[in-house]
């Protein structure tokens, strides 16, 4: 492989890899909690849950191929400061840990999975 083909390989696989942790663990999570752990619990704004998921598997993800897994720790941080209140009510804890710990587990496997292939090049 030329090192421009391999460059573009590597492009392909990291753009891949995102678009699997945001997109398609997106589609999995929202599984996960609607099918298997339905909320009647409804508030915040319209969307706001599915954004910070999104963003929280391209935080994961980064964390991960930049080999900074100490980092995940502030995910888990700055979500439990923001709901913090919230978390007393144990159904609704319960729901964020499924939520947040399945979201994270889904791009850590994609990360190391990413760095395999990648390291394969």
């Amino acid at each position: 492989m030329t090192c421009l083909e391999l460059t573009i390989a590597r492009m392909l696989i990291y753009f891949s890899s995102y678009v699997l942790a945001v997109a398609f663990g997106h589609a999995v999570v929202r599984h996960v909690i609607l099918t298997r752990y339905p909320t009647t619990q409804a508030g915040g704004l319209k969307g706001a849950g599915a954004a910070i998921g999104c963003l929280e598997r391209f935080l994961a993800l980064t964390f991960v191929l930049v080999g900074q897994y100490e980092a995940l720790a502030v995910i888990v941080a700055a979500k439990s400061i923001a709901r913090f209140e919230e978390l007393k009510c144990r159904e609704f804890a319960e729901y964020y840990l499924i939520g947040t710990l399945s979201s994270i587990l889904l791009a850590m496997l994609i990360g190391i999975f990413t760095s395999w292939l990648l390291s394969l090049l």
